[in-house]
């Protein structure tokens, strides 16, 4: 772990307003004013941030039974239990996670999300997730690359643009991995309201953050060169509800999020 830097707190952090949406204490008023006015446009907000944390969790225990016994976990966010790392140990109790944020009140909560099983080990990396290859020399001194590691990309994407380098991002984190490892992506979309998309990515860029809603499609394209597993790129409460906690959704509410989890060749 490095640096101590400061909370920044004049505009808003998506892991903050996260927090806020999952009704967690670790966020300022930056961050809820943001997270009610995405509510004005969205009503079902809290429920996508619920929503996203179970696709984690069904997701983790799908790889855990494949065998998988690596995690690297990017945008990692505030540690919320349970975390992917008790959810993997869960499993298999010597999994190993690698958790990496660029908030420093992640860094500020990393003790909670370094409370491993005594067979297994988790640690934390302050970094953005633009930084790939610093990334992934820190990762290697704690996961072995020649063996299978899920990469997992949850609800972060978005707010990495084409013209920022995303899919050249998602590239450099999985060249280093061994064959059968894992991509795990849950992905916002703006493909069914178009209207209220683009208000909420005015909202977010007026605060200085970016966020590129994608189609299932462009979302799609993220796994090329990789084995989807069933169902593929899906609604994120349709990716393999048998697998336990999915959100109820008020009405019949769409939360406007694509998943998909892809094996490496």
């Amino acid at each position: 772990m490095t640096g101590h830097d400061p909370i920044d707190t004049s505009k808003p952090h998506p892991a903050r307003m996260y927090d806020w949406f999952l009704g967690g204490k670790d966020n300022y008023p930056v961050d809820e004013e943001m997270a009610r006015q995405l509510l004005e446009l969205n009503p079902l907000g809290r429920e996508m941030a619920k929503c996203n944390r179970a696709f984690m969790h069904r997701a983790t225990r799908w790889l855990g039974a494949a065998g998988v016994r690596q995690y690297l976990d990017i945008g990692t966010g505030i540690p919320t239990e349970p975390n992917l790392h008790q959810i993997a140990q869960e499993v298999a109790a010597d999994s190993r996670v690698v958790y990496t944020d660029n908030d420093p009140i992640v860094l500020r909560h990393a003790e909670a999300l370094l409370r491993s099983s005594p067979e297994g080990l988790t640690d934390y990396i302050q970094a953005d997730a633009r930084e790939p290859d610093r990334i992934v020399e820190q990762a290697g001194k704690v996961l072995d690359f020649d063996k299978p590691v899920a990469l997992s990309l949850i609800a972060l994407l978005h707010f990495v643009p084409d013209e920022d380098g995303a899919h050249e991002l998602v590239r450099k984190l999985l060249a280093p991995l061994a064959s059968g490892s894992y991509l795990v992506i849950s992905h916002t979309t703006g493909e069914f309201d178009p209207e209220g998309s683009e208000k909420a990515a005015a909202l977010y860029k007026a605060k200085g953050v970016p966020l590129a809603l994608r189609s299932r499609d462009e979302i799609g394209q993220f796994f090329e060169g990789l084995e989807l597993v069933d169902p593929g790129v899906s609604l994120v409460a349709e990716w393999r509800p048998e697998l336990g906690e999915v959100v109820p959704v008020p009405g019949d509410g769409l939360i406007a999020g694509f998943v998909g989890v892809a094996r490496k060749p």
